[in-house]
């Protein structure tokens, strides 16, 4: 029984030491959504690996993945409600960079949340009147 306890505290303070996150992590998290809500001004370059040339070019407030496949998706803010969404195709040979422009203000202490409630409220039309 007291092994038991004993591996239950070791296991609980193994889970209580992993959950916590130095102020460097939390800071780049808040980096991370910050740039996700589009405050971030980025540039965002794809360099062929090969000849040291500049491939693609992006900057402005850009939120970039990476999914798989060799493909770097940017999407781009560029006005009150416009955004475009770009592909850009690597190779084996290509890399992307991708740097903040400037300094932002997060805080190493804080958990950030945007909450959009326009993303959680579904769309609908509403029709009155009699069908033909």
């Amino acid at each position: 029984m007291k092994r038991v306890l004993a591996a239950a505290v070791i296991v609980g303070a193994m889970l209580g030491l992993a959950a916590c996150t130095s102020d460097a992590d939390k800071a780049s998290e808040n980096i991370a959504t910050a740039a996700e809500a589009f405050e971030v001004q980025r540039s965002i370059v794809g360099i062929n690996g090969i000849t040291g040339e500049t491939i693609f070019f992006a900057e402005g407030r850009c939120s970039f993945e990476y999914p798989s496949g060799g493909r770097v998706d940017v999407t781009c803010k560029y006005g009150p409600s416009e955004y475009r969404k770009h592909t850009f195709i690597l190779g084996d040979q290509d890399s992307v960079v991708v740097t903040q422009e400037k300094p932002i203000d997060v805080s190493e202490y804080h958990t950030r949340i945007v909450l959009k409630p326009q993303n959680v409220i579904p769309e609908f039309d509403i029709m009155v009147g009699e069908d033909e």
